[in-house]
């Protein structure tokens, strides 16, 4: 079971609880993150996931930011990818094929639906979310963290390569959670690392995010086809997707809905961004405000693009943690640091490969304050 207060652990570094047990018999569990300044992080073995985020608003008081569910065995029900870590690939691959030093490669291909998508999905229907990693809590000076690790064996999910992923979470005394990946590979092989969290800084379970407002540090975002799968950048101005400075994530809805080539993302989000900064350096990728509460998350990463995606696919049929609710459509808006989708077949994008010899090292930052 999860922990049974915020105050009855605050002051704690790190602390575990059960989690529950898997389908197959796995036995899961949770740990607390609890930082100097306030920020508490539930954290997961199972897949890495990040299951309650606490943050304070203008007043201190503290409200669970992310959405989720109270057991492992809901988020292997329910998916969504839910604040889960994800790899070997993030986002989508067409027809789930990628060719990588003359050789061809076939992953599953675990998004068909609707029709005319074909692809393989965030590494298919066993990545690195349905995992159980080896979990390390420590604490450096005041910051509290955890390691998480997974060895992935060649040719897991048709991926080539044994991999070994180190992500580290920690929780520093001014509210920020920072994610640092690590990998590497001993066959030539690709990878794209992201974290899957979405976000309501209202708290879980108040509604929808649509009055809450968003910036987006980037000038273009990809254009796709009906089967989601890239096709060009184009210019946000003018466009629903212009989020470069602060505005409600909802002020675009008549916009959106009078475009047919959205219409196999139901209208809404479900795009790739290109953040402004410099691949490898630190660099703002999105602000997410909420004026009720104060709420205010900055996103900063070493990635050059991320994805938005605005849970337009959840129809109040969802629990959410708090009891006897429901998460409706655009319950939260999920902001994955990340490279291009399909960049394997695409040799225009930044390349995703991971040869041996060398170290994949990503960091993405999540800084809250209120306002």
């Amino acid at each position: 079971m999860l922990f049974s207060a915020v105050a009855a652990t605050a002051a704690l570094a790190a602390s575990s609880a059960d989690f529950g047990t898997l389908s197959d018999g796995r036995q899961t569990h949770v740990y607390r993150l609890a930082g100097a300044g306030g920020l508490i992080l539930d954290v997961s073995d199972y897949g890495g996931r990040v299951v309650r985020v606490y943050a304070p608003d203008r007043f201190g008081n503290l409200a669970d930011v992310t959405l989720g569910w109270n057991t492992a065995a809901e988020y292997e029900k329910f998916g969504f990818s839910m604040g889960t870590l994800i790899g070997r690939y993030g986002n989508r691959i067409r027809d789930g094929r990628f060719s990588l030093d003359g050789k061809e490669y076939q992953l599953p291909v675990n998004e068909t639906k609707p029709a005319p998508r074909h692809c393989n999905l965030h590494s298919g229907p066993n990545g690195w979310d349905s995992k159980v990693w080896k979990a390390r809590t420590f604490r450096d000076g005041d910051t509290p963290g955890i390691e998480l690790e997974c060895v992935s064996p060649d040719g897991d999910m048709g991926f080539p390569g044994t991999v070994t992923c180190k992500v580290t979470y920690r929780v520093r005394p001014d509210n920020v959670w920072t994610i640092d990946y690590e990998a590497t590979t001993d066959k030539p092989t690709v990878l794209n690392l992201t974290h899957h969290s979405y976000w309501n800084l209202a708290g879980e379970a108040s509604g929808n995010v649509l009055a809450q407002e968003l910036q987006v540090f980037a000038d273009k975002y990809t254009q796709t086809d009906a089967g989601l799968i890239p096709t060009s950048d184009a210019p946000v101005k003018g466009t629903g997707f212009d989020f470069t400075s602060l505005r409600p994530i909802g002020a675009a809805v008549a916009w959106m809905a009078a475009q047919p080539a959205l219409a196999a993302m139901d209208n809404w989000y479900d795009h790739n961004f290109v953040l402004r900064g410099k691949l490898g350096e630190l660099h703002p990728a999105a602000t997410m405000r909420d004026p009720v509460s104060g709420r205010r998350l900055e996103i900063w990463t070493t990635e050059p693009c991320m994805q938005m995606y605005g849970a337009q696919n959840m129809n109040g049929t969802l629990p959410a943690k708090e009891a006897g609710k429901k998460y409706p459509q655009f319950a939260g808006i999920a902001l994955e640091t990340q490279h291009y989708p399909d960049s394997p077949n695409r040799p225009d994008f930044p390349s995703t490969v991971l040869r041996p010899g060398e170290t994949f090292r990503s960091r993405t930052e999540y800084r809250f304050s209120a306002e």
